[in-house]
């Protein structure tokens, strides 16, 4: 019972929270719905990008990653701190000088409208098809396993799972579709509180747990139990080779952190360059605490459960179960399912910007009033938010969910991300040299990553069986190493797209260089010390890797 109220009443104070700070903005207004009005401060900003990466698909998956592979999956987060650096310093500026509401809007004028509606059309595909059903199914299948579901309603893992993803798709709906950015951001920062206290709970009872009362004791016996989980540097048969940090780890970060929409669209809604740029830093400075939320407990469930579980993705759910007092049991609740929504919610919202600015407004009706912008947007989350809870539970046939996630992305982000880059870098490079990069883009990532790929490992495997090897590890190594990494993959079709874009740029360059004005919709000074301090966060990440080495 202390558990249900405890729950009820931290949901409700962020809701009623969210309430009163949003109940102010014009929200019939483009600016109002989809950009907070452009109020949002650094502390607003910094909370709300945490809580939209940091949901159940990465506390869920990449501690399911580091109960196989230990502490080398950090780099997702540790990496991340540096992107934001690039964002802050490099991309963010440009975004704001331009008063742009979505990352599509640049493209559009770098290049041309059409070049914008496919960009838009890449990432909603990827929201519909990958991010929205992982963080209702990762969600939904945390719940059910922390507090016995099936058992409580007496129903199959698989009915618990449905029941959960309505739940929680149709609550963040409420959030994202009806609230607009602002209602998004606020409770952002009020379950990132919420979730930086309980995220670290785990670690700390995990600890005490194997340490006999003692967290440094119970760190100790991890330690000398498991030395092999504490290296940083992957061999080349890992989920993540070291290698991949300097190909397409960085890239991907890139991507992320600074040209993803559902991310980035909380800095364009900063106040001021300045408030935007403090955002990304102070976030970036709490990334490289990451690793105890998302990697220290996968261990922990290593040392605690071995191969009891049938998949790394319980592992989390199961230590929460094992070691959370019960009293504690309904706040945690309340803070996953806050990390949940906002994933859902920031995802959805972004999804309705893309459509009412970048579709609805531009090749259905472009005399529609901004009023009809936000109607139309807000129609449209509301069949995607449906569409994505009846895909969700399929993803429970996917094997490793966070590396299904990463994997699946590079599909779009190492396209978006390159003509991103080009139009930022360069001045002459036509609009058909971004349609080329884009189509290429998708369409040989596709085909190395879903056709080659299966085929080169197939191979592999039935060589060693025909050589009468059944060994399942030697199995495994076969097929890892048969053939590269998806993230090299990345990094060679970014530079090769690069490449074409710089050569269609030379043959055949645009009438005019492109010269990007500032609309003065906000001041665009930059904050004084945002280099030498993410110099310093630079320094520390090369530091931990160094450490642990």
């Amino acid at each position: 019972m202390i558990g249900i109220i405890s729950f009820i009443a931290f949901t409700a104070i962020v809701a009623i929270f969210a309430y009163v700070s949003t109940r102010k903005i014009e929200e019939d207004t483009s600016d109002g719905y989809f950009l907070g009005g452009r109020s949002l401060g650094a502390i607003t900003i910094a909370g709300s990008l945490l809580l939209t990466n940091l949901s159940t698909e990465q506390i869920v998956g990449l501690n399911g990653a580091a109960f196989g592979e230990g502490i080398l999956v950090m780099v997702w987060e540790t990496l991340a701190a540096v992107a934001m650096v690039v964002t802050a310093i490099w991309l963010l500026p440009r975004y704001l000088k331009g008063g742009i509401a979505t990352v599509p809007t640049y493209l559009a004028r770098r290049f041309d409208p059409m070049t914008k509606t496919l960009v838009s059309g890449l990432f909603l595909s990827g929201y519909v098809i990958v991010l929205l059903p992982v963080v209702l199914y990762t969600g939904a299948l945390a719940f059910t396993t922390m507090f016995d579901l099936p058992e409580l309603f007496g129903v199959s893992k698989m009915v618990s799972i449905w029941i959960c993803v309505f739940a929680i798709g149709i609550i963040g709906s409420i959030y994202a579709i009806f609230g607009g950015l602002k209602a998004v951001a606020v409770s952002d920062l009020v379950n990132a509180v919420g979730l930086m206290i309980g995220g670290l709970m785990i670690p700390v009872f995990g600890l005490m747990a194997i340490g006999g009362g003692s967290m440094m004791e119970g760190l100790s016996t991890l330690t000398a139990n498991h030395p092999e989980k504490f290296n940083a540097i992957g061999s080349s048969t890992s989920a993540v080779p070291f290698a991949t940090i300097f190909t397409g780890m960085m890239l991907v970060q890139l991507f992320y952190w600074g040209t993803n929409q559902a991310i980035i669209q909380r800095a364009l809604g900063a106040k001021s360059l300045e408030e935007g740029q403090k955002g990304l830093i102070i976030a970036s400075f709490i990334k490289i605490l990451g690793p105890l939320i998302v990697v220290l407990p996968g261990i922990i469930a290593f040392h605690m459960f071995g191969g009891t579980l049938e998949s790394g993705d319980e592992a989390y759910p199961a230590l929460v179960k094992r070691v959370l007092p019960a009293p504690l049991l309904g706040f945690f609740a309340a803070v996953i399912f806050g990390a949940i929504m906002s994933s859902f919610n920031s995802a959805l919202n972004s999804s309705v910007t893309l459509f009412g600015l970048d579709i609805y407004k531009e090749h259905i009706n472009n005399e529609a009033s901004e009023r009809q912008v936000v109607k139309m947007g807000k129609t449209f989350g509301i069949v995607l938010a449906i569409g994505a809870m009846f895909v969700a539970p399929q993803i429970a046939k996917a094997d490793g969910i966070f590396g299904y996630l990463q994997e699946v992305n590079g599909c779009y982000s190492i396209p978006i991300l390159t003509i991103i880059v080009v139009g930022f870098a360069t001045k002459f490079v036509p609009a058909i040299a971004a349609k080329i990069a884009l189509g290429l883009g998708v369409v040989l990532y596709s085909i190395s990553q879903f056709i080659l790929k299966p085929m080169m490992e197939s191979k592999a495997v039935d060589a060693l069986k025909t050589a009468g090897i059944t060994d399942e590890s030697a199995l495994d190594a076969a097929s890892a190493g048969a053939y590269p990494h998806f993230l090299h993959i990345m990094a060679i079709l970014f530079v090769l797209n690069v490449v074409i874009m710089l050569v269609i740029g030379k043959l055949k360059p645009r009438e005019s260089a492109y010269v990007q004005k500032y609309t003065e919709e906000v001041d665009i000074t930059p904050w004084k010390l945002v280099k030498p301090i993410g110099a310093l966060i630079c320094v520390i990440v090369i530091g931990v890797y160094i450490y642990f080495s």
